[in-house]
């Protein structure tokens, strides 16, 4: 089986590709060759830009996958010069969208409101009805944001019946090369030894539902072996979405962290930890379907997949980190409270 990965140097894709090849598919990553992925020598390589597809027709031509995932689809436009150049090429897509697709997160972003939420999201569940989530925050044109949106981008990849779709509506994914360091803040302020963490006390109660890259990386490996997935959408991740509050009390027995967690009113919080969030909206995701379908099971277990995180992050902070205005705010917040 030949297998074409679009994207796929970052993060999830590298684990998704490895493990292709270790089980002797031929793969094959089209990338713009600005990331390290340290792929195995028997994993091949067309340099290109995604947005420019059609300049590499005759090296797909010759390619013929028999399956192409893509993992940076953000666009409609993307999209259809996806299945535009790809109809009558390749067999099947497999596409990462995510669970933002949902009116929850709109709800959750103030966006959308709804006196009757949905507890628990299945595939079925209603989707946005405002498109294009980040143009309010992003207003450049120029910008790929403004024009993001994984509800147009599912709709046109499943528009062809010549090339079946899957769509992978990925959780939060946390781990090792997690570029927006999800997890960061509360393991640095445990590093620190900080007394205190600080968390808005609706936060706290907040469930979405999170995957460990690997395991995720595994569901994107059983939507591409697995003809039964085509024309399928599946929601991928753990099945069970924790409070927030349950996840820093993870990390802290993790790491062994003894202070407190304090749970507070938003209006009591320093201004940097503050949020604009509606957090009673969860994103709270079924996963069930995949699990039935697909066979899908998490490989590793939550507190291995924490330890990895946290040694991860131990090495790897970010560029901006938390300055020292920010723990003096903190503190001074405490000053209500037993720190």
């Amino acid at each position: 089986m030949k297998i074409l990965i679009i994207g796929g140097t970052r993060f999830m894709g590298p684990h998704v590709a490895r493990r292709l090849s270790a089980e002797g598919y031929d793969v094959t990553v089209f990338h713009r060759g600005t990331t390290i992925a340290g792929f195995p020598n028997s994993v091949g390589e067309i340099l290109g830009d995604r947005n420019n597809l059609r300049d590499f027709l005759k090296e797909f031509e010759k390619l013929k996958p028999d399956v192409i995932l893509d993992m940076i689809l953000l666009t409609e436009s993307q999209a259809k010069e996806l299945v535009e150049v790809m109809s009558g090429i390749a067999g099947r897509l497999v596409v990462a969208s995510s669970c933002d697709v949902y009116r929850n997160y709109n709800m959750l972003r103030g966006e959308e409101l709804d006196s009757n939420p949905v507890e628990r999201l299945t595939e079925d569940s209603p989707l946005r009805a405002k498109l294009y989530p980040y143009r309010k925050d992003v207003p450049d044109e120029n910008n790929i944001l403004h024009n993001y949106d994984k509800i147009l981008v599912e709709r046109a990849v499943m528009s062809d019946p010549n090339l079946p779709a899957t769509v992978l509506r990925l959780p939060m994914v946390y781990g090792p090369g997690d570029y927006q360091h999800r997890f960061y803040g509360y393991i640095k302020r445990m590093i620190d030894n900080r007394p205190a963490i600080l968390i808005d006390e609706n936060q706290a109660k907040w469930r979405i539902t999170r995957g460990y890259v690997e395991n995720c990386a595994e569901a994107i490996y059983l939507a591409i072996m697995n003809e039964k997935a085509a024309g399928r959408i599946y929601n991928v991740g753990e099945p069970q979405a924790l409070p927030e509050k349950e996840w820093i009390e993870k990390l802290a027995e993790i790491m062994g962290w003894g202070g407190k967690i304090i749970y507070t009113p938003k209006d009591k919080l320093p201004d940097h930890l503050k949020g604009d969030e509606y957090w009673q909206y969860h994103l709270d995701v079924d996963t069930s379907r995949i699990r039935k379908d697909l066979g899908f099971i998490e490989k590793i277990d939550r507190e291995e997949a924490l330890r990895q995180t946290i040694e991860w992050e131990r090495n790897n902070p970010p560029a901006k980190g938390i300055d020292d205005s920010e723990y003096k705010a903190e503190d001074e917040a405490c000053g209500g409270f037993i720190c």
